[in-house]
């Protein structure tokens, strides 16, 4: 079967580029021909770009002295776009370009199945969230949505028209969390929760895929260390590494600016992400993707909650599994920080719930 899915793949984000291969690869390795629809639209295309500019400063000689003082941190910056457009080159099968939805309407590319998601493509207070592209509102072949998210639990106001309107191009609606489906009943319709597709793909299957990763073959992931995986500066995050290392004799490693972790691996890809947290005894973030890999590979992991709110994907994540206990402030008590996750209890639910987005992908792939 020819299938064509859309989500946001190029944003250089580690779990962005990482569900995106995954989907792709599990319905590869079920025999159907699959490519990502390479869809950039502007909003999705200005990431790097040493020449953006401030419209207050866009003046004459004032704009010259804007990108004098930016230029040499945005140079230093791009040295990790290089991992992520390897990643892309190398593991994403994809369609060619395609930067608007009316593109998308007047030259559909082929397939007999669309699908939409995974990860944050209806997320309303993000451009891509009101964009007909993610609705699948092009072709003429079947829609289904594979584990989308709104990433909220309440749509931004003045956009529920809209979502309500585009969903009913789709002949089957999956989505990521539980709060999806109240919002999806609140707009009129029926759904299933599924699984992000990186847990389709076993543990065997993420370690073969970092068998020539340079990362984890390195020393230096033997070591006891704590993962740091910070997507917007966060001080409590900070503090609750600090102590955990403390409590746990471990190093800290940071994939984000630090002055206190002992390594940072700023400028590496998805892959990079993988290997750190498989080594990792332990994951701290605010990140929906590295609380998943720490679930695959299990390891221990706590989520502190993000500045800008769009804490609910971890949060259901969390409750599905009994896990509430590992979000944390830096209130936490030693004993909560050096209680370990009980996996006999987790893999059962985890492995259940895959089944059940494994099943319901057949059944909805079969439809067609």
């Amino acid at each position: 079967m020819k299938i064509k899915t859309i989500t946001c793949h190029d944003v250089y984000n580690s779990g962005a580029s990482l569900q995106a291969f995954a989907l792709q690869h599990y319905l590869e390795s079920r025999g159907h021909d699959v490519q990502i629809i390479d869809y950039k639209p502007n909003y999705l295309s200005n990431h790097f770009n040493l020449w953006a500019i401030n419209p207050k400063y866009n003046k004459p000689l004032l704009r010259e002295a804007y990108w004098m003082a930016k230029l040499p941190n945005r140079i230093k910056a791009r040295a990790r776009k290089k991992p992520f457009d390897q990643f892309t080159h190398r593991y994403l099968h994809l369609t060619r370009r395609y930067s608007s939805v009316e593109e998308l309407q007047q030259d559909p590319p082929e397939a007999d199945v669309y699908i939409a998601g995974s990860d944050q493509i209806w997320n309303t207070t993000l451009n891509n969230g009101t964009d007909a592209a993610f609705y699948l509102d092009f072709g003429s072949a079947r829609k289904i949505s594979y584990a989308a998210s709104f990433a909220t639990p309440a749509l931004r106001e003045g956009t529920g028209h809209f979502v309500k309107q585009k969903l009913k191009n789709f002949d089957a609606i999956s989505v990521r969390e539980k709060s999806g489906i109240g919002l999806l009943n609140n707009l009129g319709y029926e759904g299933n929760q599924v699984v992000d597709p990186v847990f389709l793909l076993s543990k065997e299957d993420w370690d073969a895929l970092l068998s020539d990763n340079y990362l984890a073959s390195q020393s230096e992931l033997k070591e006891p260390y704590i993962l740091v995986y910070n997507t917007e500066y966060n001080s409590p995050i900070n503090e609750v590494a600090i102590r955990l290392a403390k409590l746990r004799n471990c190093k800290i490693y940071s994939m984000s600016h630090s002055s206190y972790a002992q390594k940072i691996f700023v400028n590496n890809g998805p892959l990079d992400f993988v290997a750190l947290v498989k080594g990792a005894q332990c994951v701290v973030s605010n990140s929906f993707h590295a609380t998943a890999f720490a679930m695959i590979f299990g390891r221990d992991t706590f989520v502190v909650n993000r500045k800008d709110g769009l804490n609910q994907r971890m949060k259901d994540l969390l409750e599905d599994y009994n896990l509430c206990n590992r979000l944390i402030s830096p209130t936490a008590s030693d004993a909560q920080l050096i209680e370990h996750i009980d996996y006999s209890k987790v893999q059962p639910l985890l492995y259940r719930n895959i089944a059940f987005s494994q099943t319901w992908l057949k059944i909805h792939l079969q439809n067609s």
